[in-house]
């Protein structure tokens, strides 16, 4: 598959952060289908059509992010595994600027700001006619000094890229690199109940590197090999939904040593124990997840995972943009 397509649809995404307005509207003009469809995370959710994304997202994020620039840590493209077809680009990206306005109801702190965003754009031609975008807002809250969740599990950090530097477009075909991942999911997804350990995750000619890095967002954080991840993450989480599914994605894609994959919602499940300082409400709910993948000598080195905890929290309840507003 030819590059320059996705460099030039890459190069147009970066426009969009020009501080010139005009020029912006043209890129995203000249990237956006008209007609796109748009789903974003919560609380924009769905808009049809280019126009109403400019209006609702596009200016309110320019606005609140002051001369802010886009910074692409991950940027793979490839054909669509699932029956969603056609050629998917995934990106793993920072908006860098000063949050100097309210975004959404989001108090500002006038301060430098990483907005982490996950993304994956359906193209056909030189457009991309389905857009879904994961923005970290709970990570905005806590570096505006304003965390709805009170910390983290893991570790605060900012994003970072690849520790090989090779995220963008990276040459070689995905196949073994994503055959890699759907095997891993297959067997993360059964687990013992009394251990919560599952099949061929770690060890020898396990899944996972013995060093690997697990990057999480906002009210999760990251950590650093199986038992960070399994401490900081997968057993507060299996604790309060023990009967997560997982799956449901509607693109998996890979490009050399690299996979993404997403599902919008990917996982299905009851909150049946306490999370993150809520109580178990025994609701049925849904959380749209998007995880990027880079895989080194056929074991998962590092795993920069983006998840709606916006709407996750919604759906329990809970507003995290007016917990965070009222955090002193």
């Amino acid at each position: 598959m030819s590059t320059e397509r996705e460099l030039g649809i890459k190069s147009k995404l970066e426009a969009l952060w020009g501080d010139d307005i005009a020029a912006a509207r043209q890129a995203f003009d000249a990237v956006f289908a008209a007609d796109c469809a748009f789903h974003f995370s919560h609380p924009v959710n769905d808009i049809a059509g280019r126009e109403g994304a400019w209006e609702a997202v596009y200016l309110p994020l320019r606005a609140a992010l002051r001369h802010a620039r886009r910074r692409d840590e991950v940027f793979v493209a490839g054909p669509n595994r699932r029956s969603v077809g056609g050629t998917w680009i995934a990106a793993l990206t920072h908006y860098v600027g000063t949050f100097a306005g309210p975004l959404w109801g989001i108090a500002a702190s006038n301060r430098l700001a990483f907005l982490r965003s996950g993304e994956f754009y359906r193209i056909e031609g030189d457009h991309i006619v389905e857009t879904r975008i994961i923005l970290d807002l709970p990570d905005l809250m806590r570096q505006a000094g304003r965390d709805p969740f009170g910390g983290l599990l893991g570790t605060e950090m900012l994003f970072p890229g690849p520790a090989t530097h090779d995220g963008i477009l990276p040459g070689g075909d995905g196949t073994a690199s994503l055959d890699l991942i759907e095997a891993m999911l297959g067997d993360l997804h059964v687990y013992d109940p009394d251990t919560g350990t599952s099949k061929g995750q770690t060890g020898v000619g396990g899944y996972w590197a013995d060093d690997m890095l697990w990057y999480g967002p906002g009210g999760i954080g990251s950590n650093h090999r199986w038992d960070g991840f399994t401490r900081d993450h997968r057993t507060p989480f299996l604790a309060a939904f023990p009967d997560r599914k997982g799956g449901n994605h509607y693109a998996r894609i890979g490009q050399g040593n690299y996979a993404a994959i997403s599902g919008w919602p990917s996982m299905t499940m009851t909150h049946a124990g306490p999370y993150l300082g809520v109580p178990a409400t025994g609701k049925a709910l849904t959380l749209r997840v998007m995880d990027f993948y880079r895989c080194a000598d056929g074991q998962i080195a590092e795993n920069w995972v983006c998840l709606d905890y916006m709407d996750l929290m919604a759906q329990m309840g809970v507003d995290l943009i007016a917990r965070s507003n009222a955090v002193p």
